[in-house]
């Protein structure tokens, strides 16, 4: 059987106009205008970001689209409603596919942003889905707490993961397939050194998941059918201009991608390993920097890595803003360059409608019989 498996991070698919102050797509504009009093900036705002999410929207749903997915996990986003609405009335507008099979489980994020799946209708019979949520768990019980975590203020009853571990264990007839479906911690915690400050929570989660997997299979860990898929927040290469590839050190998320699971994505040739763009000023060099990085990912385990040595591996860059240089390895990054650079979707901005800050990852493999 062939599937197509694909992960995205949609950046805030919210049913919410508004969360921790106010809505980062609402705010430039907003900070323009005097209002009389704080019902009319309300109903302003209000307005303002249903017609911002409508033109998102509908570039989220041509990426979603492209990535022509049998199984889809997704992250950020705000609940089973609105994943549903989202899908009917805008997936389901533009894609070939139909989806169903839609879980999501409320998890431990402060903004309300959750991890989800959607399957291709008719994938799996009725029930043949079965979800596990492990948002509950801790530190201790997934045996990853240590001692970098306790000088955090971290404590072995704490819960580990951010958002969640979503456990999906899909029934495909004489087939299965299990999906780890997790957004770790970011690395930016509004801090300059964030990669560090957060390395040691993000290394403990992706233990947790290893365990998860080793939990769920036992000794027969490596052949079973199993993908951890998500945005995982971590990297160990980062892409610079002119394409320079650069070992960024330790990312956090080790536990998973060195001597447990298998990375398709390192196939690419180098420069085409990113899903994600981030330029930003650097105070103590004085300039601006820029990377590429890949922060998605579809983790295939030793089984299905053996019975797919070549994997179809895809990333999908249309839905990304004019801002962000599709090839790293271009030496002109002015704005007349990148502005007119094609390759985008219909009524993309420069830096916004876009159709997230992330970039779909489809991986296309065979999943063998079940091993009795």
């Amino acid at each position: 059987m062939r599937l197509r498996v694909a992960t995205f991070n949609v950046e805030n698919l919210m049913s919410r106009y508004r969360f921790e102050g106010s809505r980062p797509e609402t705010h430039a504009a907003m900070s323009l205008f005097d209002f009389p009093n704080p019902q009319s900036r309300e109903a302003a705002e209000r307005s303002l970001a249903v017609a911002l999410a409508d033109d998102k929207r509908q570039m989220t749903a041509l990426a979603i689209a492209e990535t022509r997915a049998d199984v889809l996990a997704l992250q950020e986003v705000d609940g089973l409603t609105v994943l549903q609405a989202f899908f009917a009335n805008y997936v389901h507008r533009l894609a070939d596919i139909r989806y169903g099979h839609f879980a999501l489980v409320e998890g431990n994020d402060r903004r309300g942003i959750d991890v989800a799946v959607a399957a291709r209708r008719g994938l799996v019979p009725e029930g043949g889905a079965r979800v596990t949520s492990n948002r509950l768990a801790t530190f201790g019980e997934l045996d990853c707490f240590d001692g970098d975590l306790a000088k955090l203020g971290i404590g072995p009853q704490d819960r580990v993961f951010n958002r969640d571990c979503l456990m999906v264990d899909l029934d495909l007839g004489d087939r299965s397939l299990t999906l780890f479906v997790c957004h770790l911690k970011s690395m930016n915690n509004g801090r300059a050194d964030g990669r560090q400050a957060t390395l040691a929570v993000r290394r403990a989660e992706a233990r947790a998941v290893a365990a998860l997997v080793k939990r769920r299979f036992g000794t027969g860990w490596r052949r079973a059918n199993w993908i951890v898929l998500g945005d995982l927040n971590g990297y160990r290469d980062g892409i610079g201009p002119h394409g320079i590839v650069a070992d960024e050190g330790e990312s956090g998320i080790e536990p998973l991608t060195e001597n447990f699971a298998v990375d398709p994505l390192r196939a690419l040739p180098p420069h085409e390993r990113w899903t994600h763009f981030r330029r930003a000023w650097n105070e103590e060099r004085g300039q601006m920097e820029e990377t590429h990085m890949p922060l998605d990912y579809v983790l295939l385990s030793p089984g299905l890595a053996d019975a797919n040595p070549h994997p179809a591996v895809e990333v999908i860059r249309r839905g990304l803003p004019y801002r962000v240089p599709l090839d790293p390895r271009a030496a002109d990054r002015s704005l007349a360059a990148l502005a007119t650079s094609a390759d985008r979707y219909p009524r993309t901005g420069w830096d916004r409608p876009k159709a997230s800050d992330h970039c779909p990852v489809v991986v296309e493999i065979t999943v063998p019989r079940r091993r009795d």
